[in-house]
């Protein structure tokens, strides 16, 4: 059977349902929304994007879900209560069940739109299981090891395979105000087939990085890197992102939101970045903070809502696709 992972016409690119995670990241216009398949065809989704649109996310999800041969979502894993990640999910239940909610537990925001998401959040988790997790928790998906790294304001300390090393950025590393907001309450994921490695922190904001891998790095290096924070400038610190030392980096960008100058520059110069992929063209970006044309989903502001996937292989190999123009790129294994 063949995966895919967006509806796509004749230049899509389809992934092999056999031996391997099957990843897409769903353009929910500087949203968030990622679907897992895993070798044993249990699914996990990170995130639905926004409501409203006429159920613009919730239908691409479904879509995405539809292509992929997933007829359920087994894991629902929301980062944090926003309107961009957990907005989404009462209109996509009506189009596809979820079966277990994973989040970080009681939000630290309250009041008035604060409380309407909740409430409309909390109506699609209570069809659900609810599981609340904190780091070092694992998501039992089959064939996969998934670890939370963070989780409502706490961060992994102890060390995973290939971590616990010492940070030498930590020594020059710059603190910011604290962020009192759901941003630092995100649960972070990372999700490992065999030797390939996928890091995904959601919102997790700049202190709260820093607090991950610092003074020593748990997680030690990966293969893949979802920017954090759709790659705005309140996160993403040289600190976390050079000593993860990522191959690959996904932006989850809009063309309005996130992709800023200041992060892309971070991600661009990290130690051992083969490529950057972005969802959408960054108008803040321009010509210097953008990649080439073949390696962005996305180029106008209106656009169709093309997404990014990679399909990995258990010995670290993994192949990236761009979903509007087909255009592809393996990733060997490292030696």
């Amino acid at each position: 059977m063949v995966r895919a992972f967006l509806l796509v016409l004749a230049l899509s690119a389809s992934l092999p349902a056999a031996n391997t995670l099957d990843v897409g990241f769903i353009d929910v216009e500087g949203g968030q929304a990622t679907l897992l398949v895993s070798p044993s065809g249990e699914s996990m989704l990170v995130d639905a994007g926004w409501p409203g649109y006429d159920g613009r996310d919730a239908d691409r999800i479904a879509a995405a879900a539809k292509q992929a041969g997933i007829k359920k979502i087994d894991y629902f894993v929301a980062t944090h209560y926003h309107r961009d990640h957990v907005g989404g999910v009462e209109q996509l239940i009506s189009r596809i069940p979820i079966v277990n909610y994973v989040d970080h537990g009681p939000s630290v925001e309250s009041g008035g739109a604060a409380d309407q998401l909740l409430s409309s959040y909390g109506t699609a988790r209570d069809q659900g299981k609810h599981i609340v997790v904190k780091p070092g928790d694992h998501i039992p998906i089959r064939g996969l090891n998934v670890t939370v790294v963070s989780a409502a304001g706490n961060v992994l300390k102890s060390p995973l395979k290939g971590g616990g090393a010492p940070n030498p950025l930590c020594a020059s590393a710059t603190r910011r105000d604290e962020d009192k907001t759901e941003n630092a309450q995100s649960v972070g994921i990372l999700v490992e087939y065999g030797k390939f490695r996928f890091l995904d922190l959601g919102d997790l904001t700049w202190n709260k990085e820093i607090d991950l891998v610092c003074p020593n790095n748990p997680i030690g290096t990966i293969d893949v890197y979802l920017t954090t924070h759709h790659g705005m400038n309140m996160s993403g610190p040289d600190t976390i992102v050079h000593a993860l030392r990522p191959r690959v980096a996904i932006m989850n960008n809009g063309a309005k939101k996130g992709g800023t100058p200041e992060a892309w520059q971070v991600v661009k110069t990290s130690p051992g970045l083969e490529d950057i992929w972005q969802v959408h063209y960054s108008l803040a970006g321009g010509a210097g903070h953008n990649v080439a044309e073949p390696m962005i989903a996305n180029m106008e502001e209106k656009c169709e809502g093309k997404g990014i996937q990679f399909s990995a292989k258990s010995d670290g190999a993994f192949t990236v696709t761009n979903l509007r123009n087909g255009h592809s790129k393996k990733y060997a294994a490292r030696k």
